[in-house]
């Protein structure tokens, strides 16, 4: 049996602008909410018991998952009284844990999407006899992330965190919030106190002398930080360019869940989710998008690589491109929205409100 801990913020909930305290349910992410594929390709690896740790909104995500049975699986949830840093919150998790100190746990980050291969990780792990085994991958820019450099055997030798100087970039791994802790390990992070399991335990450990494993794959990975990552991982999911269990459709160029209509004449593309009722109307061109339920799009409209919230609507000739659409706004006619846009929940944009290229 393999454990996880799955660490959880309030993915998909921050895609919607709220005018409300109370939480809107998870955007979801190629038909589903975001969590579910995480947790499917975890149970798939071999995972059969995982603790969610969870802090913000965190009443939203038990009624989605229960036990975990659908998945085949144990689902617990530990809810932080405040928020306790990375390391904190695996240690306040691991209350819920029934291995061995010796045993592996799985830890991975609730808004990463990686094509990973989780149970190799696992397997790579135990066979490294590592007291912490991590997932790193290269990328062209590590600057907003954590360099971990390592030696021929894999051997992690250092962690910096951010790198800004040209000094300081010694190495294009990073730190791709996926690990494999020996249950002891994480029983010796201190409990009830706020912890960086970045900037504190893994420096720590390597300092004492542990031994810290890196294992680069060169595979899918995407931190989901902003509204068009979000996007780009449930069309990438989609299309099959980093699979799911959880995908509940065949892979292709769009997903239409049952109850939505779409007229003859528009064209789906790109990896586009359109919801329950929703409704696409002829010759609207959505490419790369999520239209989720109730939504609806009209006469030539143009939507690419972006998010129509719950019962929006967008008028005939509207162009979107980039751009956040939130629950139940109404988008009039002949508008332009391109570069990051968000339009709060329930707001109202007329004919002819915003545009960016010339009126000629």
């Amino acid at each position: 049996m393999t454990e996880a801990i799955l660490l959880v913020g309030g993915q998909g909930t921050r895609l919607r602008p709220v005018t409300v305290n109370t939480p809107k349910p998870m955007v979801p992410a190629a038909g589903v909410p975001f969590l579910a594929h995480q947790i499917a390709r975890a149970a798939a690896a071999g995972v059969t018991h995982i603790v969610m740790a969870t802090c913000y909104l965190a009443e939203v995500f038990e009624p989605y998952f229960g036990d975990g049975s659908d998945f085949g699986i144990t689902l617990e949830y530990v809810v932080e009284d405040e928020p306790l840093g990375t390391g904190g919150a695996i240690r306040n998790a691991a209350q819920r844990l029934t291995g061995g100190p010796d045993s592996p746990v799985l830890v991975f980050n609730g808004d990463i999407l990686t094509g990973l291969d989780i149970a190799g990780l696992v397997e790579s792990h135990q066979a490294a006899d590592a007291d912490v085994s991590l997932h790193l991958v290269r990328v062209e820019d590590p600057r907003a992330f954590g360099l971990v450099p390592t030696d021929s055997e894999g051997r992690v030798l250092a962690f910096t965190e951010k790198p800004q100087t040209p000094e300081e970039i010694i190495t294009d791994q990073i730190n791709a919030g996926c690990y494999v802790f020996r249950r002891s390990v994480i029983d010796s992070i201190p409990a009830g106190r706020p912890v960086s399991v970045e900037r504190e335990t893994f420096p720590g450990l390597l300092d004492s002398g542990a031994k810290l494993h890196g294992v680069t794959e060169d595979t899918y990975w995407l931190d989901l930080g902003k509204p068009e990552s979000f996007v780009q991982a449930s069309a990438d999911l989609v299309r099959g360019i980093v699979s799911s269990p959880a995908v509940p459709g065949p892979r292709g160029e769009a997903l239409v869940l049952p109850g939505a209509v779409v007229a003859d004449g528009a064209k789906l593309s790109g990896g586009t989710v359109v919801g329950a009722g929703a409704r696409i109307e002829s010759g609207a061109v959505v490419q790369g998008s999520i239209v989720l339920d109730g939504a609806t799009l009209g006469p030539d409209t143009v939507v690419s690589a972006s998010l129509i919230g719950a019962g929006a609507s967008v008028g005939s000739r509207t162009v979107v491109n980039g751009a956040v659409v939130g629950d139940g706004a109404v988008v009039g006619a002949d508008n332009e929205l391109r570069a990051g846009v968000r339009v709060w929940c329930e707001a109202e944009l007329p004919d002819a409100a915003v545009r960016f290229s010339s009126d000629r």
